[in-house]
């Protein structure tokens, strides 16, 4: 469903953004799932955050992969494909762009869907706080494997099932034409996805072992690579964010489709102000904020898609 919010930017704050803009270095921004609504993404978090019957928080968890692994990786990969039907927006662009022009510029990405890379992001310069959907790894304590994976589905047994009603020749008709048609209507059909969030729609069980299995120990079973609750968010990169923090005064801080006020997203905002940054907001909620903003903060209401590159204009030029 469209928003009623209209995505313009105010003459005076872009005015007074870009004349800031002109003069920063360091800048950092954050994301979070409002920049890849944008691209038609479901978040599966807060209000209605349901999956089938499910609370989709509750299939993000070590515990339920334990227990039930078919229901989680049917999840997961439901998400995968819906991620990879979708694209990168503007926004990712516009600040892959500006990572290019600026190797100053980080980004801390809350999202596990792929966009930012897919938009050539400069690795280097996104850390990805919770991983993703398209890096799987191995579940055996003694395994290390991982890798990088687009496949979709993963496995044939996750494919997407098909819509399919048969076939309905006419019983009268004998000249072929009904029975072409209800052909071309039932092929017509099968192209249609079911659509298997919803609960009304049956979905078979999923045998473990055909579930991605690791090809490295041959013991394991895969899982997604991001961050489930109850689990430590990467250490390597935690430790490389702080480090470029602590490395000296930031100019800005970006915040965008983020309320940014869960650990460690309001910890980083709170960090890049103590370093001097001023904060700019675009979310399409006004209360979607990090705290209260300050005097010379920004807050631009409306589709990152259309904002972030408007704002971004006077350095990265057209996107």
């Amino acid at each position: 469903m469209a928003s009623s919010v209209k995505s313009v930017v105010p003459a005076a704050d872009l005015q007074s953004f870009t004349e800031y803009l002109a003069g920063c270095k360091r800048i950092v921004a954050l994301l979070g799932a409002g920049i890849s609504a944008s691209s038609g993404l479901p978040t599966f978090r807060g209000a209605g955050g349901l999956w089938r019957s499910h609370d989709a928080t509750s299939l993000a968890t070590p515990e339920a992969f334990d227990e039930t692994p078919g229901l989680v990786w049917q999840f997961y990969s439901y998400r995968r494909h819906m991620a990879l039907q979708a694209g990168p927006n503007k926004a990712h662009y516009a600040l892959a762009e500006l990572s290019r022009r600026n190797e100053d510029f980080i980004t801390l990405s809350q999202n596990v869907d792929g966009l930012s890379q897919r938009a050539n992001h400069p690795s280097k310069q996104l850390y990805l706080l919770h991983g993703t959907l398209f890096t799987v790894k191995c579940t055996n304590f003694y395994c290390n494997y991982s890798e990088d994976n687009y496949t979709d589905p993963i496995v044939p047994a996750l494919e997407i099932p098909k819509k399919s009603s048969g076939l309905n020749p006419s019983a009268t008709d004998k000249t072929g034409k009904e029975a072409s048609k209800a052909i071309t209507e039932a092929l017509d059909e099968t192209s249609t996805e079911v659509d298997i969030s919803d609960a009304s729609n049956p979905i078979a069980t999923v045998n473990t072992k055909d579930l991605p299995q690791c090809p490295e120990c041959k013991d394991g079973l895969l899982r997604p690579g991001v961050v489930w609750f109850g689990e430590p968010l990467p250490e390597k990169t935690l430790k490389a964010v702080d480090k470029w923090i602590a490395a000296g005064p930031i100019d800005l801080c970006l915040v965008i489709g983020t309320s940014a006020r869960i650990w460690p997203a309001a910890g980083y905002v709170h960090e890049a102000r103590s370093q001097g940054a001023r904060v700019a907001v675009c979310n399409m909620d006004p209360n979607d904020t990090p705290g209260e903003l300050h005097y010379g903060d920004w807050f631009f209401q409306g589709d990152a898609g259309v904002i972030v590159p408007e704002i971004l204009k006077s350095v990265i030029g057209e996107i």
